[in-house]
């Protein structure tokens, strides 16, 4: 039986003999009822009493006996004993099984702390596999962008020829930092690095070392730095280290002990030692200076959001143990999932083997894809009663989103229309696919503007303008959004009045997307119509519909 497991069983042992002892003595004494213990005492038969806040007297009678007699809490009952001259005194009333409840408490919160790792615990707390030789990832696994890879490698070689680098006068970076979004990867490249360097893996989350006792975390980060040197060399991983790294504000005594402790240990060795500290968070702004400055995090690493290539080799990772059908074609997701992370990827496939098995199928199909994304993007498919002026009214506004976009816009695939709700409280949606890309042109966000307002334009055409619905409002919000980046972040406007900028800019937008639903009454009419009678139009439903509609609509010769 391990030490700290001997001392709880005596503990309880003890409290439990205390208890036994006291309870065993209190059924020794007799009592006595209030009467006769007056009359004995008036017979001088009673030698002494003591007197506590309970809910009985002691008494000592000449013959030796103990005996006890209900407590009247009067006011002169010390004063009528004193009269018959009985020696009387007066303490507090212990009660043994009050000492029993906080020794066992006591104990419980003992084995508890040892469990959890509390202050009055004796473990440390140990690393997740502190003696695993080498992770099973390499960088081979791993689908970022080229030049964080290579900023990657150069740490490995690192640690795997120190003595190389050294001899050239070269001073290895004693910490990483990892940033970017959630979901992309973030600990699959530091479990990568370690496997690359053939090093052991040492990690922990930021929110292990936040405890509600002052010192743990600092001790935690101390065994924790102990266990890698032991080790020889190995890459140590705080993921979500702005849990304790945020910048000092002298209010939360443990988060800045348990930071300075860090950065203390982060000074006591060289990159040559063999042991590489890499951290990763979703909010870099936010850490302290101290930890960003030369000779901590001194080698900061982006890792962003996967591109079209990155996408498709994550889609391929993922659908190894996933029997596909031949009619889901990865590429053409890797080209849908813009914005997507390799977490989100990863759900995607998921979700999609999901419904597959549900469905009862072999294989996961096209339309489990479809249906896993619209899910994960929009919500899954709740179907409510409504009113055919409803429906007609809705399809409208989604096949004005989709005429506008098709229009301004072709660079953006439309995908999907639809007038069935969503979990998520849409009545209706039309997507598309969001190429990838870094920089928007004015001419570009103006367009965005008109597909967010082609919903309401649409609803013009149909109602009259003193008929529209509320569908247009989170429409109006994004459209509002754009418009104010466009006139106070961008100066894309006059930059005299941004107010007056933001105004004009969606003015100008509304005004050209009602002249383009007019010119284009008959392709909206036809894409409408066809939404209002089928619910659902796919990407090759939409496109056949309109370019045949358009075209129709062109004079001869």
């Amino acid at each position: 039986m391990k030490k700290w497991m001997r001392l709880t069983v005596c503990l309880m042992a003890g409290v439990l003999i205390v208890f036994l002892y006291a309870a065993q003595n209190q059924t020794k004494k007799e009592t006595m009822p209030y009467p006769a213990f007056w009359e004995a005492a008036e017979r001088g038969e009673i030698l002494r009493v003591r007197m506590g806040d309970g809910e009985q007297w002691e008494a000592e009678t000449k013959d030796g006996r103990t005996v006890l007699t209900p407590n009247p809490r009067a006011a002169d009952g010390k004063e009528r004993l004193l009269a018959l001259q009985i020696e009387v005194t007066e303490e507090k009333e212990i009660h043994p099984e009050i000492g029993m409840v906080l020794l066992l408490a006591l104990g419980a919160f003992l084995l508890a702390g040892r469990k959890t790792g509390g202050a009055l615990s004796l473990q440390k707390y140990a690393a997740v596999n502190p003696d695993e030789a080498v992770p099973p990832v390499t960088f081979a696994d791993v689908a970022v962008s080229e030049e964080t890879l290579n900023s990657m490698r150069d740490i490995a070689a690192f640690l795997r020829e120190p003595d190389r680098f050294r001899s050239l006068g070269a001073r290895p970076p004693r910490g990483v930092m990892l940033y970017g979004p959630p979901g992309t990867g973030k600990t699959l490249l530091a479990r990568a690095l370690a496997g690359e360097a053939k090093a052991p893996f040492f990690a922990m989350s930021g929110a292990d070392f936040v405890q509600v006792y002052v010192g743990v975390g600092a001790s935690r980060v101390r065994e924790l730095f102990k266990k890698a040197r032991k080790a020889g060399r190995g890459v140590i991983f705080i993921d979500e280290i702005d849990a304790i790294g945020k910048k000092r504000d002298n209010g939360n005594d443990e988060r800045e002990q348990t930071l300075n402790a860090l950065l203390t240990e982060m000074s006591g060795f060289s990159g040559g030692d063999g042991i590489m500290v890499v951290a990763a968070t979703n909010r870099v702004d936010t850490l302290d200076d101290a930890l960003l400055r030369e000779g901590r995090f001194d080698r900061r690493i982006e890792v962003g959001l996967p591109d079209q290539d990155q996408r498709f080799k994550i889609l391929k990772v993922h659908a190894k143990n996933k029997p596909l059908s031949q009619d889901v074609r990865l590429e053409s997701w890797a080209r849908r999932t813009s914005l997507f992370s390799g977490a989100q990827l990863e759900t995607l496939l998921n979700e999609a083997a999901i419904r597959a098995a549900r469905r009862g199928g072999d294989a996961v199909e096209e339309e489990d894809m479809d249906r896993a994304f619209c899910s994960l993007t929009v919500g899954d498919e709740q179907p409510r009663r409504m009113t055919d002026q409803e429906k007609r009214t809705l399809a409208y506004h989604e096949a004005g989103h989709a005429l506008i976009t098709f229009l301004m816009l072709p660079e953006q695939r439309l995908s999907r229309l639809t007038v069935i709700p969503s979990s998520r409280g849409a009545a209706g949606y039309s997507m598309s696919e969001q190429p990838d890309q870094l920089l928007y042109g004015r001419g570009e966000l103006f367009a965005m503007i008109c597909a967010a307002l082609g919903g309401r334009a649409a609803e013009e055409a149909l109602l009259g303008a003193q008929n529209v619905t509320t569908g247009a409002s989170s429409d109006l919000k994004k459209a509002r959004e754009i418009a104010r980046a466009m006139a106070v972040e961008f100066e894309m406007g006059t930059g005299i009045d941004f107010k007056e900028d933001e105004k004009i800019i969606l003015r100008e937008a509304m005004e050209k997307t009602r002249r383009s639903i007019q010119e284009n009454r008959a392709a909206l009419d036809a894409l409408a119509e066809a939404l209002f009678a089928r619910e659902t139009l796919r990407d090759n439903e939409i496109y056949d519909l309109l370019n045949r509609t358009r075209a129709e609509e062109k004079p001869e010769g």
